[in-house]
């Protein structure tokens, strides 16, 4: 029993000095591990804020869908977790001593809280970061009241920039409790003289930039238009910062920068009330001036005919004996589709075609191609 009980005595005295062992400026090791524990204990309680938060989150939106409280609480939920772990960060420090040998204890000391701050100002960044899907949110169902379907892709536009602007300033205050508020002046002048270089190199990201804005206030299309811009044809996909994108009729993606957009002339042929069609319908100097008005009158009563023609008394169809051309008579034919549907203007200049040729051969007035005669006198 002597001998178990000296083990014994032995083994507590090597765990005490092992605990008691003077790791760093005279903290014993189990300051440490109490640090440690204080650690594992804000990674837990973190993960269980967090989780509360999305649960309770889940419970309001199944009581109200648009619930202004369930929406906050999912956006605040991992900024929580962020929160939990600057303040216990903060806390790890308590169960450590340091001497005031050369003013160590004071430099750690506030070296720690620094850092403490530089995280607790993470956390309100995170935050309003998240905040900002709240933003998106509301202003998705503001826009989505209007006509407009512009207004749509505004939204992820104000989106980024509120981010791009949160991220700034949580930068530029975490700069300031790192380097200091003249320090970070100094920085800010550097990044003016800097940034007036960056500037002038950068002048048609800033026309496109200002583009975009023209395009925004002005508002000469709406998402899914078809436009004409220059020599692009194609229906409007998405407008950013910077371009905007178009689905060609033959299925190509065409990126046209802002400023040309601005500065273009934009045919919004999505917003044309009617379709026009104009032609020219030759006959032979044979048909005489009897099959001439004949082939005018047919023309009229086959337009006459077609719904599609007359749905606008403004507009009606015009049909004229015109010209004399070289080689034909020409009959002027001019109407107007209703509604404006690209396919169903096709389809009825189909119809109109197809009827005209039968009521011609009906009535024997041959169409007249470029001929010429030529008459050889002989000696």
């Amino acid at each position: 029993m002597a001998i178990l009980s000296a083990a014994v005595a032995d083994a507590n005295n090597v765990f005490m000095d092992v605990v008691n062992y003077p790791v760093i400026q005279g903290n014993q090791a189990w300051r440490f591990a109490l640090m440690l524990l204080v650690v594992i204990a804000t990674l837990v309680v973190g993960r269980v804020v967090q989780y509360l938060l999305n649960k309770f989150a889940a419970k309001l939106e199944q009581k109200r869908a648009d619930g202004l409280m369930a929406q906050l609480l999912k956006a605040l939920a991992k900024p929580a977790y962020v929160a939990v772990f600057a303040v216990g960060f903060y806390a790890c420090k308590l169960p450590l001593y340091f001497n005031d040998d050369q003013g160590i204890r004071l430099a750690i000391s506030l070296g720690w809280t620094k850092i403490a701050r530089v995280l607790g100002a993470i956390t309100i960044a995170y935050a309003l970061y998240c905040l900002v899907d709240i933003a998106e949110y509301y202003l998705r169902r503001l826009v989505g009241k209007t006509e407009s379907k512009l207004d749509d892709m505004l939204v992820p536009v104000v989106r980024k920039a509120l981010r791009v602007t949160i991220a700034i300033i949580a930068v530029l205050l975490i700069c300031e409790h790192l380097l200091g508020a003249e320090n970070i002046k100094s920085l800010l002048l550097s990044a003016g003289v800097g940034g007036i270089a960056i500037a002038l190199a950068a002048k048609e990201t800033v026309a496109n930039f200002f583009g975009s804005i023209t395009i925004f206030v002005d508002r000469p299309f709406q998402m899914g238009d078809l436009v004409r811009i220059g020599d692009h044809t194609g229906s409007v996909g998405e407008v950013g910062f910077r371009s905007t994108r178009l689905r060609t009729l033959e299925g190509h993606l065409v990126t046209i920068p802002n400023s040309t957009v601005a500065n273009s002339t934009v045919q919004n042929i999505g917003k044309r009330p009617y379709i026009r069609r104009t032609s020219n319908i030759t006959i032979t100097y044979d048909s005489g001036h009897v099959k001439a008005a004949g082939a005018v009158r047919i023309i009229k009563e086959v337009l006459a005919a077609v719904p599609e023609v007359n749905a606008d008394a403004d507009h009606p169809p015009r049909v004229y004996f015109s010209d004399f051309n070289d080689w034909s008579l020409n009959i002027y034919m001019s109407y107007w589709v209703m509604p404006p549907s690209y396919w169903l203007y096709h389809e009825v200049n189909e119809r109109v075609n197809t009827e005209i040729m039968k009521r011609f051969e009906a009535e024997q007035i041959e169409f007249a191609f470029p001929s010429q005669t030529l008459y050889v006198k002989k000696d």
